[in-house]
């Protein structure tokens, strides 16, 4: 079981989750989120001041998976969120080792379903 993380473009949000739709991943938790990477911010300026805005914002994307939907998970993503400039995302992949179903007390890839 795995437990994928991906930080993406708010406005790549309808894409990513349509692509991951597509290939027959249902569930994740979606998350609003701010932060800085390599693209380190942009400038705004708003009644003659310049604003140094460093945090950018984005959408956290958790989705855990059994191990046969790692690649396809991934895959999907990047076809969402993919648009070639810097900020595009990231995507981290972690080992998930329990799961369980709070309604049925399920456990293990039984409970990713």
């Amino acid at each position: 079981m795995k437990l994928i993380i991906a930080m993406i473009k708010p406005h790549q949000l309808p894409a990513t989750k349509q692509a991951l739709f597509d290939a027959g991943v249902r569930k994740m938790t979606v998350t609003n989120v701010v932060g800085c990477g390599q693209q380190g911010g942009y400038s705004e300026t708003y009644r003659g001041v310049v604003h140094e805005i460093n945090l950018v914002k984005k959408v956290r994307l958790e989705i855990a998976v059994n191990d046969e939907y790692e690649d396809i998970t991934i895959k999907a993503i990047i076809k969402g969120a993919k648009t070639g400039r810097i900020g595009d995302g990231k995507i981290f992949v972690l080992d998930l080792p329990r799961c369980i179903r709070i309604r049925t007390e399920e456990e293990s890839t039984v409970a990713i379903g």
